[in-house]
């Protein structure tokens, strides 16, 4: 257990330095290309890995974080139980969509986020619907206290909130990763949102809700027992994201949708972390009543 703590802290660090470097390189290096000629050469080399292959390692390595996360935190059943839907039904709405414009709009994507599976949809996009949206339906889940007190009700709001936060992330990351001086995707019919459609949101809606749907109709026999801080790690990881997204918006100049994720995304998933939170047990606690009990059956025994 504790080699695939190391290993998932060692990927989400990995995950969150590479989305700084990646920041660097977009919004620094590549609309001043005076830099790289006076970097020295191990900087000029790193650079060029930056923008050849940055972008995939980030989310190669936020997969990789949350999948060992999931698998400490959730068991092995549980974790395939949410990844492979999210997968499959994600790459299965974007490979659609990239071809017919359903559900998202008409879009398509440029290079820089690795292989494209059919030529159309790179195989990194699939794995950032994984990562976020398992963090996002965590999140939502316990913050309704969902395996606490269970109800048709609070599988509904858990899995509606969930895509709400998934989508909210895409709010800001969409205007600027299709609009910044080094586009990784370009929409052919521009929309009125900062040039997305608003189509593409109800895309996204769909699809988050849908294999939430699924991962929640496969739990259902299996509930989840967090402890109080193995829910930090999904808020990090939203965050970081969001982060991530909201700086590259803002050198844009698109100030109106972080507002519009900061009001839908992140205000509520802090709300739901420290809902969650505080209807849970902390480790140390549990920890130090189990030591208790054993002790005092050792008495008894004497």
């Amino acid at each position: 257990m504790r080699q695939l703590v190391i290993a998932e802290r060692v990927c989400l660090i990995g995950h969150i330095v590479s989305m700084v470097f990646g920041l660097v390189g977009i919004l620094l290096v590549v609309p001043n290309a005076q830099i790289i000629l006076n970097l020295s050469e191990v900087g000029q080399t790193a650079m060029q890995w930056s923008m050849a292959g940055g972008g995939v390692a980030y989310m190669i390595l936020g997969a990789t974080a949350v999948f060992l996360y999931a698998l400490r935190t959730l068991g092995l059943g549980r974790t395939l139980a949410f990844m492979l839907p999210s997968v499959f039904i994600s790459l299965s709405s974007e490979l659609l969509g990239t071809s017919t414009g359903f559900p998202f709009g008409h879009y398509s994507y440029l290079s820089g986020l690795g292989y494209k599976i059919a030529g159309l949809v790179p195989f990194t996009i699939p794995l950032s619907w994984f990562y976020v949206g398992c963090v996002a339906y965590l999140l939502a889940r316990a913050g309704l206290k969902v395996d606490n007190k269970p109800s048709l009700l609070r599988h509904m709001g858990a899995i509606a909130l969930g895509a709400l936060l998934l989508t909210s992330w895409d709010f800001v990351l969409d205007p600027a990763m299709s609009q910044t001086s080094l586009p990784f995707w370009y929409w052919q019919k521009p929309g009125a949102f900062f040039g997305m459609p608003y189509q593409n949101f109800v895309g996204w809606m769909g699809t988050g809700s849908v294999f939430m749907t699924v991962a929640a109709l496969l739990w259902k026999n299996n509930p989840i027992k967090f402890e109080r801080s193995q829910l930090n790690i999904p808020l990090v990881v939203y965050l970081s994201n969001f982060g991530f997204a909201t700086v590259m918006s803002l050198a844009a100049g698109f100030s109106i949708p972080v507002l519009l994720g900061l009001l839908l995304g992140v205000t509520p998933a802090v709300v739901l972390w420290l809902q969650g939170s505080a209807s849970l047990a902390p480790v140390t606690v549990e920890s130090a009543t189990n030591e208790i009990s054993v002790a005092s059956v050792k008495v008894a025994v004497k």
